[in-house]
């Protein structure tokens, strides 16, 4: 939440956030299957229930900054979020772990605080970005890969998806540019190099993930000082 916050006093357009299911249903946010990397705690998130996974600090490796970080669930997000008209992308991790029910907790939710035009869901798992269109074709799903094709769109249109979110690797200027010509949104992921910065925003492309907001903005600004 933090970092969350971070970002709206940055003033950027929104964030992207990762979700997994606890082992009692709750929707929680975290990027890894597991909690070793990020907490303090090991474990995958699926074994601990979300009062137990509360307990673990998220913060524990920037003690100096912050403490007593605690994970959190979609809910306390999107209740932060109703202070603001932050776009949020959230990506289901369940590519490599099956949660039973995920979509449809996160479409319930979506739907209780009203989000539904300010959400982009997007996984590796194009299966469920094609289960989520047929249960609510009015939330915009975008499917995520790292895998070359020479018609990146197609991707797209075979499971239903409003946009491309690629590494930024595999994806050339020309096919950024034909993606968006069939309709088709591109947000390559993770452009943390201004050079790169610089080459996606030239060519248009319809936003880019960073961990960087502020560079981003510098990049953004430089060229449009031009």
């Amino acid at each position: 939440m933090v970092s969350f916050m971070a970002c709206e006093d940055l003033g950027a357009d929104g964030i992207e956030l990762d979700v997994h299911l606890s082992k009692d249903g709750e929707i929680v946010v975290i990027h890894d299957e597991t909690i070793n990397r990020t907490t303090n705690g090991k474990g995958f998130v699926k074994d601990y229930t979300l009062a137990e996974l509360k307990q673990f600090d998220a913060s524990y490796r920037f003690k100096r900054q912050f403490k007593g970080c605690t994970i959190p669930t979609l809910k306390e997000v999107f209740e932060w979020a109703k202070g603001n008209n932050f776009s949020i992308n959230v990506e289901l991790k369940n590519d490599k772990i099956e949660y039973h029910g995920l979509e449809e907790r996160v479409i319930n939710l979506i739907r209780s605080y009203e989000f539904e035009k300010r959400i982009v869901l997007s996984s590796f798992n194009h299966k469920s970005m094609l289960k989520f269109h047929l249960m609510a074709p009015d939330i915009e799903t975008a499917v995520l890969f790292n895998r070359r094709s020479k018609e990146p769109w197609k991707i797209a249109e075979d499971y239903k998806a409003k946009a491309i979110h690629p590494n930024y690797r595999i994806i050339t200027d020309e096919q950024i540019e034909e993606t968006i010509e069939h309709h088709i949104a591109v947000r390559p992921y993770t452009i943390n190099e201004p050079a790169v910065m610089k080459r996606l925003f030239e060519v248009n492309c319809t936003a880019i993930i960073t961990d960087y907001p502020e560079l981003a903005f510098q990049v953004r600004s430089q060229l449009l000082s031009k």
